[in-house]
């Protein structure tokens, strides 16, 4: 069979980008080399409908092995009793949990996108505001901070059914205590989605939702470093609220209804080589070493905040307690738009994204923000002293973003950086 010159060539096109430039976008991240040979193993021709020992094909006995490994290691992780890792994404994982709690309609109460929340927590554009009922909760115009008690507020008014703790672009760390209090007074399940600060909460820096939230998603690729996939957990089983049962008439578990709700309800087939590389990384963030990458995750996301704070930019909330922070750019430069840094930071091989800010004054396409985090450079080997220095050349391309000659000069320094810290 003749090689694809063609797609190999534009995968090692691929792999110098990422080597030549600094990635600051919060849900990127590097695996190492093990979790990429296990994606590409030839688990990939497996076909495994179903859980572990009860599929509906044969030829299972070893993939069902690797997958009973990827719960067992992810169930350590966090100290959840119950986990499912066949969800493709942190999207899939959501839409499982909403179609196993929840019928067409129902009422959900989410984080507002446009204060750092997620698309599957209820926004018209996505299936969970297309199906479901939305209402929102989000962040005080003064702090940039939520406030848990204005919560329930909402909750008596709207009577959600699901409550979702979680966010896309929020530097906070979140009172599920609170939440969970609020979910039972107003009969509600309440869900945690962590997919970014996933990795940080296993190694123990920010609050674990596992011991108060009744079912918790995570993507497997941010903070985690493992490759693009979702996992749904739970800290404790109970009895299904839903009532659901068996064909028997017994009550399910709330497990089984979730388990039912990935297979059939939203996936067919699991991608037993992606769940081999799960679990790998999992394996990869029980050793001990991963525990002082995660604190230097944090260490570095707090030392930009504050490099970039002292070049005049304003963070959202002040500044950040996990591995991203949001940057309202208005204050610096009132003409300076998130698409067009993006597009100038881009340009010199600066890697981050547009975002919409609270109570933002832009379209979605346009935005006053943007959105940074430090855990790809911190899988690099950067440091606090490399956060000044990479906070100085994205302020010095924005400041001349109309002059050729430094953004040209600013794009060799910024190459120069990062091959001091090769990727592979």
């Amino acid at each position: 069979m003749k090689k694809d010159t063609t797609i190999f060539g534009l995968i090692d096109q691929e792999l110098d980008r990422q080597q030549r430039g600094a990635e600051l976008i919060a849900s990127e991240n590097f695996v190492s080399q093990q979790v990429m040979d296990a994606m590409g193993s030839v688990l990939t021709n497996k076909y495994a409908e179903g859980l572990p020992h009860k599929r509906y094909y044969g030829g299972c006995e070893i993939v069902d092995q690797v997958e009973d490994i990827a719960i067992d290691r992810v169930k350590q992780l966090f100290g959840a009793t119950w986990a499912n890792v066949q969800p493709h994404s942190g999207s899939q994982a959501n839409a499982a949990v909403m179609l196993g709690v929840l019928k067409p309609h129902d009422k959900i109460l989410g984080f507002d996108l446009a204060h750092g929340g997620h698309l599957t927590h209820g926004s018209s554009v996505n299936f969970s505001g297309k199906i479901y009922t939305p209402s929102f909760y989000g962040v005080e115009k003064e702090t940039g901070r939520i406030d848990f008690n204005k919560i329930e507020d909402i909750a008596r008014k709207e009577s959600p059914k699901l409550i979702i703790a979680g966010a896309s672009s929020y530097s906070r760390d979140w009172d599920y205590k609170t939440l969970r209090e609020i979910a039972d007074r107003n009969n509600a399940i309440l869900l945690a989605d962590i997919s970014h600060p996933s990795g940080l909460i296993a190694a123990g820096l920010l609050n674990n939702p596992l011991p108060h939230c009744h079912v918790i998603t995570s993507t497997t690729h941010k903070t985690l470093r493992g490759p693009r996939g979702g996992v749904i957990m739970m800290g404790e089983d109970f009895e299904n609220p839903m009532g659901y049962t068996t064909m028997k008439g017994r009550v399910k578990r709330f497990s089984e209804v979730m388990d039912g709700a990935v297979f059939p309800g939203t996936q067919g087939g699991p991608l037993e080589h992606v769940i081999a590389a799960k679990a790998v990384a999992f394996g990869e963030a029980l050793d001990s070493s991963y525990g002082a990458y995660c604190k230097q995750v944090v260490a570095n996301a707090q030392a930009l905040a504050s490099a970039m704070t002292n070049l005049g930019y304003e963070i959202i909330s002040g500044g950040t307690d996990n591995h991203l922070m949001l940057i309202d750019l208005r204050p610096k430069d009132a003409e300076l738009t998130g698409k067009t840094a993006e597009k100038t930071l881009e340009h010199v091989d600066i890697t981050i994204n547009k975002n919409a800010v609270p109570f933002e004054t832009r379209s979605p396409m346009v935005t006053s923000g943007i959105r940074l985090g430090t855990p790809a450079l911190t899988t690099r080997g950067l440091k606090e002293a490399e956060m000044g220095l990479i906070a100085g050349l994205i302020n010095k391309a924005l400041e001349n973003r109309e002059n050729e000659a430094i953004l040209k000069q600013v794009k060799s320094e910024v190459n120069e950086l990062m091959a001091q810290f090769p990727l592979y």
